[in-house]
């Protein structure tokens, strides 16, 4: 589910590959960690910060660190503390990582990667011998013991240098379409044109291809690329942000599709631009509201969706799940997206942050330590500060990637 990946994901992990930041803004407001984890300290940038603009952080993306005092073990594992548990879907997630490093595509991928102390041959054992802790241990405090003695951390330098990373969450949506069009389903998504290839570039924007009002398709390149059609047109929009989708068919079947190019734009969020325009602040847009912006003001999508000039075509993927960028499935909770210019493709990662869970009034952010793999990335995931966490399939999933926007940190586990 890239989120504007290669043919896999998109999240641009959409996922929405960053249905939170990058789809609203690159920021959405939500309510701070209670207790918010304590960094190590790391090396200083090395250019030093103006009034006007961020530290910019030149160094390595990883630095070894010691094992921080506060990672009190990962609670979701064997259901500990409220969360429901999930030692199945962690081991399967540990499994597609080991499937892939052991690949001649994981062999090639490392060859285009430099990160000191980082190779494939180590992340691989380091994996394996995880995983025969987390088969043996009965609990969170008893492998994190078990961690503490065998690997070593390397913490993620962050947007600062100081280890500040910015998370944000994706997901798989689920819609109704139609393989026809009709006087409801009059949306599209698309293949890639049959001529894309031979396209000039610049590539023409969203609205030449579609128009403003997104039914003009018929009169541009796209004609005849028609995949399925949607009711909706913000669910065919975020199904592009998103990167890929399951589609129930108005015939009784189920179609799943993913990405299968681009053109040659940068993303840009529609919520950054109403932002712009004051319809809100940051600190008060999440994604529902973004959603429910447009059901209010349906015709404002003319205005605003064909700012981001990015265009995504799809192709089916005969239901197979939600994939990401190393080409195997992504798992809820315990997939992430990174830059894999910067980190260990496939690799064990740790997590500190906070996630939203279903509470009795909505949803409440709770503060986690997750042991994750590094599966994914999207063309919104760029530098050592950026992290996106795959939560899963349909409505609540995607409730839950929309309130994702918060800060926390990133390590890397290595054997010692």
């Amino acid at each position: 589910m890239n989120r504007f990946k290669p043919p896999q994901l998109l999240r641009q992990p959409l996922a929405l590959l960053v249905i939170g930041a990058s789809l609203l803004t690159g920021a959405i407001a939500v309510s701070q960690p209670s207790t918010t984890p304590v960094p190590v300290p790391l090396p200083s940038p090395t250019s030093s910060p103006t009034p006007t603009e961020p530290p910019v952080y030149k160094g390595p993306s990883l630095i070894p660190v010691a094992m921080p005092a506060n990672l009190m073990g990962d609670a979701q594992i064997w259901g500990e503390q409220g969360f429901q548990g999930d030692r199945k879907t962690l081991l399967a997630a540990i499994d597609n990582s080991l499937r892939y490093l052991g690949s001649a595509r994981a062999a090639n991928d490392y060859r285009r990667i430099s990160i000191k102390g980082v190779s494939r041959d180590r992340v691989r054992r380091s994996l394996s011998r995880f995983r025969q802790l987390v088969a043996n241990s009965k609990s969170a405090s008893q492998l994190q013991a078990a961690v503490e003695r065998e690997f070593v951390l390397y913490q993620a330098a962050g947007k600062d240098g100081a280890g500040t990373v910015d998370f944000t969450g994706y997901f798989e949506p689920v819609h109704t379409a139609s393989p026809v069009r009709t006087e409801v389903y009059r949306y599209p998504i698309f293949r890639v044109p049959k001529n894309f290839s031979n396209w000039r570039k610049p590539h023409p924007t969203r609205a030449a291809l579609e128009g403003a009002d997104g039914l003009q398709y018929t009169k541009s390149p796209l004609r005849g690329a028609e995949l399925v059609w949607l009711s909706d047109r913000l669910d065919a929009f975020l199904i592009q942000v998103q990167g890929s989708a399951r589609l129930k068919l108005t015939n009784g079947k189920t179609l799943t599709v993913g990405y299968a190019g681009s053109t040659d734009y940068p993303y840009s969020g529609i919520g950054r631009e109403l932002v712009k325009d004051g319809k809100f602040t940051l600190e008060e847009l999440t994604l529902p509201k973004l959603i429910q912006y447009f059901r209010d003001n349906p015709a404002d999508m003319d205005r605003y969706i064909p700012r981001n000039n990015r265009f995504v075509f799809f192709r089916p993927t005969n239901g197979q799940p939600a994939t990401g960028s190393i080409g195997l499935p992504v798992l809820p909770e315990r997939s992430i997206a990174t830059d894999k210019t910067k980190f260990p493709p496939g690799g064990l990662a740790l997590i500190q942050t906070q996630l939203p869970y279903v509470a009795a009034n909505g949803y409440e952010q709770r503060p986690v330590m997750r042991y994750v793999l590094d599966q994914d990335t999207g063309s919104a995931i760029k530098g050592a500060g950026r992290v996106d966490v795959f939560m899963g399939t349909g409505k609540v999933a995607g409730d839950r990637a929309g309130l994702v926007n918060t800060p926390g940190q990133l390590y890397y586990l290595l054997l010692k």
